[in-house]
C-alpha cells in the first residue's frame, strides 16, 4: 500500500504521545496533521482532505474525541476513525460509524495494524488509490 496519499490526524491533548505517533505514522509513510484539541481538530477537518482520525477520548476544551467521532459520521465520506484512551474501557458496539477503539497504552505497531486494515475495509479508496498509480 502506498501510504503517502493518505494523511492521518492526530488529536491528541498529550504533547510526548503526540510527536511518538506522529513520527511512527511518517516512518510509514503517512502524511500527518495534528490537533491538540476537538475545535482545531474541526479546523483542519475543514482545511485539509484528511483519510483517517486517530483520538484521544479525554481532550480539554470541553469537547471530547467522541463528539469528534460523532461529528465525523456527519461527512460526506466515511472516515476510519480510533479512539484511544488510557482512563475509559469501550466496546467497538457503542462507538459511532465504524470507529474502533484502542486502549492506552498501545502498541504503535497494533495501531498502525489496525489503520491498515480499516483502510483495506474501504472499497473506493482502494480503486482510487489503485488508478492513482496506474496512471
Amino acid at each position: 500500500m502506498d501510504n503517502d496519499m493518505r494523511t492521518i490526524l492526530v488529536v491528541e491533548d498529550e504533547p510526548l504521545i503526540r510527536m511518538l505517533l506522529t513520527e511512527a505514522l511518517e516512518d510509514e509513510g503517512y502524511g500527518v496533521r495534528e490537533a491538540r484539541t476537538v475545535l482545531e481538530a474541526v479546523a483542519i477537518l475543514g482545511l485539509h482532505e484528511i483519510d483517517a482520525v486517530i483520538t484521544d477520548i479525554d481532550m480539554p476544551g470541553g469537547l471530547t474525541g467522541l463528539d469528534l467521532a460523532k461529528l465525523l459520521q456527519g461527512y460526506g465520506k466515511r472516515i476510519p476513525t480510533i479512539v484511544t484512551s488510557g482512563g475509559h474501557q469501550l466496546d467497538d458496539d457503542i462507538l459511532p460509524g465504524e470507529a474502533r477503539f484502542v486502549p492506552k497504552p498501545y502498541s504503535v505497531v497494533a495501531m498502525l495494524s489496525l489503520l491498515g486494515e480499516m483502510f483495506l475495509a474501504q472499497p473506493d479508496r482502494q480503486r482510487e488509490g489503485a488508478q492513482k498509480t496506474a496512471s
